[in-house]
């Protein structure tokens, strides 16, 4: 009786959960008239919001660009997160664990206290409407650094060991000895970096204006909110759920080594 009471619980938590997200993926195959409904199965399905959506924007070429965006970040944080992170964890040198704490200390500062410094930056650099300022300020992240550090002090020293009497370098044991033993740590790091960098908004906005050069989540909430969208519903509800269709798709195929990652590789040394 309390397993089934549990289940119960269990069920009736999950449809509140779940319910918004299936609610909007209906909405979206509805006609406009039907969407201030509370029901999941419409009367006839259509396309005409999905339509709608790519002919007032073009949100292929903003999906292109955010992929390219997420893409090499993520790449980016994933090489140099974990050449910091085994520098730290397996190198002997002075200030070690400074730099280890002012890392740390980096993850406490909100992103609006080096929002203004960091464009300035990019101003000088002259990469204001290019992909690089969206690339290069986000390719050293704090919390890939902490997670590979942490990953790779369970690493056993012997193997590394052995692995400089056999006369490997430092880069050759990190990318052909320790990589291939931390896939799941790696693909933890790859599912968040690419995660945020693709819902990130405010700093698009910053450094991006022109139109072609847009990533997604930028051009949808322009669309949204800045009245291209013409007051349909469904239209704004479709932009959402193309926005939120890569993401979704992405952690369903590598949700089993974040899992396994975050259980094994969390918070050890």
């Amino acid at each position: 009786m309390k397993k089934i009471i549990v289940y119960l619980m269990l069920i009736f938590w999950m449809v509140i959960f779940i319910y918004p997200f299936l609610w909007m993926l209906s909405a979206t195959v509805r006609p406009e008239a039907e969407i201030g409904g509370f029901g999941l199965i419409p009367s006839r399905l259509t396309l005409e919001s999905y339509v709608g959506v790519f002919e007032k924007v073009p949100i292929v070429r903003a999906l292109l660009n955010s992929l390219f965006v997420s893409t090499m970040v993520t790449a980016g944080v994933i090489v140099s997160g974990s050449m910091i992170g085994y520098a730290l964890a397996r190198l002997r040198f002075r200030g070690r664990n400074l730099i280890f704490a002012v890392i740390i200390f980096t993850m406490t500062l909100p992103f609006q206290i080096t929002l203004i410094p960091q464009y300035i930056l990019m101003v000088k650099f002259q990469w204001i409407e290019t992909f690089l300022a969206l690339i290069i300020p986000a390719m050293v992240n704090a919390f890939a650094i902490i997670l590979f550090r942490q990953h790779f002090l369970s690493i056993p020293q012997d193997l590394i060991d052995a692995a400089r009497i056999d006369g490997c370098n430092e880069f050759r044991i990190l990318f052909r000895i320790i990589w291939p033993l931390s896939v799941p740590a790696i693909i933890t790091v790859a599912i968040i970096t690419f995660m945020t960098v693709w819902n990130d908004v405010l700093w698009p906005l910053i450094v991006i204006h022109e139109r072609d050069m847009m990533t997604l989540p930028q051009l949808v909430t322009i669309f949204v909110v800045g009245g291209q969208a013409e007051g349909l519903m469904g239209v704004k509800l479709a932009a959402a759920t193309l926005l939120a269709f890569p993401i979704v798709i992405a952690y369903s195929i590598f949700q089993r080594y974040f899992i396994e990652s975050m259980a094994t590789s969390g918070l050890k040394g």
